[in-house]
């Protein structure tokens, strides 16, 4: 059962908050230009990465709006309120995450600090000597962040659907005033909003977790309820606890998700933005506070189906917003719609950057006009950040978007394949550039193929036909010819293919090379700088800063030849 659009003139009081959150948003959007204005934000590093300038509560307001966005508010919500215990495995794979966050990124920090990266696929253009396959981990970077920003717009537009908003115009004017401030301010913009955000997110969390703690049943009463539910549904997959035949899915799901969240290019911005190594450090260690609130915020799926919510015209994206605005008193519920605006737009923010910096830096720069000037970087990449947030709006508006948990969940099987060249490569440059881009293009392969042999036949409820294909990401192991209903998670498969068929190949072609003359792409052992024994050692440089044709290239030379060597890069 469905339930009538909801009407505009019942919202009101939920609409002017809404407006005038977004509008304070809004002005400091554009602000956020003239906060620390250095001498010229026409520079790649000042405009896409706020000048690597940030401190210790800038640096956690924007690292929790990379990690906690629209697909915490509302995709995984959404996925409880289908599923039930299998839409938990966002709690085990931050658990999973924030170690390897930890460990990986400080160490990717040093040396993007250290010579001057931008992006990830700089690093790897760098590492492997190969500007193909930077420019293959750009490509792959945009394109699954593409399904990321998707996601949040779907969460905004829910927003918009309970007010009683319905088409396409809300969401392109708000998207318009986004695009306008990030244009202008860079993401000292998204920064500067995340500490909004952050406020109205832990704000809405404790207010529902108050609300719902008050009535009379209180969290038993909604389990209870919840139970009841899906024991009267037809599915065998939901209910409080994972069925045995659930539980491969839902580790390697967790597993994967946390694999593919530190691959993420927003969430690698993010890292770059941060003043050194100690904030950083301090930042990630930190974080994991956060896991409390998201806890909550999928404990709102069970209190939905408590409270009775049924989904505006079949869309389930509507049912947090649709709960908020039902338990909540009106003025409550226009804050915790303006918390899920803004948690949608500053992760859009910031994401639309970060594939912005890599095509400037990894596609432009590289193919297109390797002389470009800073000032034609940074105009290139402003117009590129445009273009990929417009083309999200037309995914969301032409396109079925009833599963947003998909998106991101199929995002990641892309994004997942960078993991060779991108986190494997801060530690050992042994794989061969050539082995790292047919492992890529096998896991690419395998993963397209088996998200291509998933049908969603039917959503939570089992009732509708979504789509015929890529349609989710499990994909089913009786497709091997098993007797079982065991499912796993097509990011894993995909990359252990990436990983083996890199394996292989490394050994092969390093003999070719051997045999057929010395390989001129070895990476070598850099120093951050000769004369500070403080310092730490890094061999993150291909030899002689020459590309694979034996060409210098401005990217490949050491960063103290070109920048004055930094201070902040020391050990504490």
């Amino acid at each position: 059962m469905t339930i009538p659009m909801p009407s505009f003139a019942d919202n009101q009081t939920q609409f002017w908050i809404f407006a005038f959150v977004f509008g304070v948003v809004t002005i400091m959007g554009f602000a956020a230009g003239r906060w620390r204005r250095p001498a010229s934000i026409h520079t790649l590093e000042e405009w896409g990465l706020g000048g690597r300038a940030f401190g210790n509560w800038v640096t956690f307001f924007l690292l929790s709006g990379d990690v906690y966005t629209a697909y915490t508010f509302v995709a995984v919500p959404t996925l409880v309120y289908g599923l039930g215990a299998a839409g938990f495995f966002p709690a085990p794979f931050l658990v999973i995450v924030y170690p390897m966050l930890f460990v990986v990124l400080s160490r990717f920090w040093s040396v993007c600090h250290v010579h001057g990266f931008v992006t990830p696929a700089e690093f790897v253009r760098a590492r492997f000597g190969s500007r193909g396959l930077g420019a293959l981990v750009a490509v792959l970077g945009i394109t699954a962040t593409m399904p990321y920003i998707a996601v949040q717009l779907i969460g905004i537009e829910a927003v918009f659907t309970v007010m009683g908003l319905p088409g396409g115009w809300p969401l392109t004017a708000a998207f318009v005033v986004l695009a306008l401030y990030t244009f202008n301010s860079g993401l000292r913009a998204p920064a500067l909003i995340s500490i909004v955000k952050d406020a109205l997110v832990v704000w809405t969390v404790l207010a529902a977790f108050i609300i719902v703690s008050s009535n009379a049943n209180g969290w038993d009463g909604v389990f209870r309820v919840a139970e009841a539910r899906f024991a009267s549904t037809p599915r065998t997959d939901d209910g409080l606890l994972l069925d045995g035949h659930d539980q491969l899915s839902y580790v390697t799901l967790a597993l994967g998700s946390a694999v593919a969240l530190f691959l993420y290019p927003h969430t690698l911005t993010g890292v770059l933005a941060a003043r050194n190594r100690g904030v950083l450090r301090r930042n990630l260690a930190a974080l994991p506070l956060y896991t409390l609130t998201l806890g909550v915020l999928m404990l709102l799926g069970f209190a939905a189906i408590f409270s009775g919510i049924e989904p505006v015209g079949g869309d389930r994206n509507t049912v947090v917003p649709l709960w908020f605005n039902s338990a909540f008193p009106e003025w409550c519920a226009g804050l915790a719609f303006a918390a899920i605006g803004v948690g949608a737009m500053v992760p859009a923010a910031i994401m639309s950057i970060a594939a912005a910096n890599l095509f400037t830096r990894n596609i432009y720069r590289e193919y297109i006009r390797p002389d470009a000037s800073e000032a034609e970087e940074t105009t290139v990449s402003k117009i590129a950040s445009l273009t990929v947030k417009f083309g999200a709006v037309l995914v969301i508006l032409l396109l079925n978007t009833q599963f947003a948990v998909d998106l991101q969940l199929i995002g990641g099987v892309v994004i997942m394949q960078t993991l060779p060249a991108v986190a494997i490569g801060l530690y050992t440059s042994w794989l061969h550039r050539w082995a790292l881009i047919a492992g890529i293009g096998a896991g690419l392969v395998a993963g397209l193929a088996m998200l291509y042999q998933i049908p969603q036949v039917g959503g939570p409820d089992g009732a509708t036909v979504i789509r015929e294909h890529f349609g989710g990401s499990a994909w089913p192991l009786a497709n091997l010819g098993l007797d079982t209903e065991s499912s796993i998670y097509v990011g894993v498969v995909a990359l252990a293919v990436n990983l083996l068929v890199a394996a292989v190949l490394t050994p092969v072609l390093r003999g070719i090379d051997r045999n057929g003359g010395a390989d001129r792409t070895r990476p070598r052992d850099y120093t951050a700088d000769e004369g500070d024994p403080t310092v730490r050692r890094m061999s993150e440089l291909v030899d002689g800063g020459t590309d694979t044709e034996g060409r210098e290239h401005p990217l490949l030379v050491p960063r103290q030849t070109r920048y004055t060597p930094a201070t902040t890069y020391r050990r504490r």
